[in-house]
């Protein structure tokens, strides 16, 4: 498969790349969230235009109302929201609870998709129980009651929880807590009686919640796909989810790596453009090589997810770790060729940097993912 976008992939991101730079500008969206200390961090105007557009529902089969497209157009319109640092619930909502979904009940879809097809509703997902990424282990308990089950346990960081109409939880009905088979996943809603969530701000200014069920009761048409069997579900959500980050991170590096070009045009130094200057036109030249190798492989990943190929999830750690890696790069090299303006908050590129450290721990970082490619390539 070549990577590149086909001519209809390309008139979706020149769509996407219209909206997000006008829309979802920085100034009109993200520093406007941050600056009135908005308890969501994002525009629900702004979501309805998502869904005017048809993006809340590129993952959302045909049948069920949606697009019908694949991660590889999920990934184009993440790619201009990264490089706008447009804040939204497209990531969390549109990309890993519209894959869960996926899997769901026709009752379960009916009762939620319509919501985010209509931009009407932001879905959170609510997998992580400590600091770190570690879905591996998953403690907290799902046990029957009645026609349905109790919940109760712990989630950590979980991005836009405190605006979610509906939280899809992973829990353990089955085994012990490091085991793999045994896990359920559950569309809980947000006024369930026991759930509880502690908001916390991110570096990016995005909104996130430690959230608490103590008893919480959902009825068995709750869960998402098969009672113990969510695994391989909650398999599939982590990997829209890791190479959804990773095509936002190649956006933030290639919005970081266009607003640090335009900077070495434009500042002099000594009388000299500073973008004459041979050191930084190496330091340009070996950056824009890693973000064209992040690119390539975050699409690579993206392609074999949407041809159901069995290599996709070894590829899609290779992207996670590569665009998160080449967008580090990007940010702090944009930082240090602003110079001392770099750090202040006059300047955006501080707020790539922002972001790119959000990006990097969500859904795991890149030692994370360096090490399960080595696990799964057999070292």
């Amino acid at each position: 498969m070549p990577l590149y976008h086909t001519d209809d992939q390309a008139m979706l991101a020149d769509t996407a790349r219209q909206f997000m730079a006008g829309e979802g500008a920085i100034a009109k969206q993200l520093r406007h969230w941050r600056d009135t200390n908005c308890k969501d961090g994002f525009g629900h105007g702004l979501w309805k235009q998502f869904a005017e557009l048809g993006f809340t529902g590129i993952l959302v089969d045909e049948a069920d109302g949606g697009m019908g497209m694949g991660h590889v157009e999920a990934g184009i319109v993440l790619e201009e929201i990264g490089r706008n640092l447009t804040p939204s619930p497209f990531l969390t909502s549109s990309v890993m609870a519209a894959t869960a979904l996926g899997g769901a009940s026709a009752e379960l879809k009916g009762r939620y998709l319509p919501g985010l097809l209509a931009g009407d509703s932001v879905f959170a997902v609510a997998i992580d129980e400590g600091p770190k990424h570690r879905p591996e282990r998953i403690a907290t308990r799902a046990q029957r009651a009645g026609n349905g089950f109790s919940i109760s346990g712990a989630k950590a960081f979980v991005v836009h929880g405190g605006s979610a109409d509906m939280l899809v939880v992973a829990a353990r009905t089955a085994g012990a807590d490091d085991d793999a088979d045994g896990i359920t996943l559950f569309a809980v809603p947000k006024d369930a009686a026991g759930l509880s969530q502690d908001a916390v701000r991110l570096v990016d200014s995005s909104m996130a919640t430690h959230v608490r069920l103590d008893n919480v009761a959902v009825d068995a048409d709750a869960v998402i796909g098969e009672v113990d069997g969510g695994r391989e579900l909650l398999g599939r959500m982590l990997n829209a989810g890791r190479v959804g980050a990773a095509a936002e991170s190649v956006g933030v590096a290639g919005g970081a790596f266009d607003m640090t070009t335009t900077y070495l045009k434009q500042r002099k130094q000594f009388g000299r453009l500073i973008g004459e200057f041979q050191a930084l036109q190496h330091r340009a030249a070996h950056l824009y090589s890693e973000l064209e190798i992040a690119r390539a492989t975050v699409i690579k990943a993206q392609q074999l997810l949407d041809a159901g190929s069995d290599k996709a999830d070894l590829m899609v750690s290779v992207a996670k770790a590569k665009a998160g890696k080449a967008a580090a790069l990007a940010v702090k090299e944009g930082v240090q060729m602003h110079g001392g303006i770099g750090m202040t908050d006059e300047y955006d590129i501080g707020l790539y940097m922002k972001r790119d450290r959000a990006l990097a721990e969500f859904m795991g970082d890149l030692h994370y993912h360096a090490d399960r490619v080595a696990r799964m390539s057999g070292y």
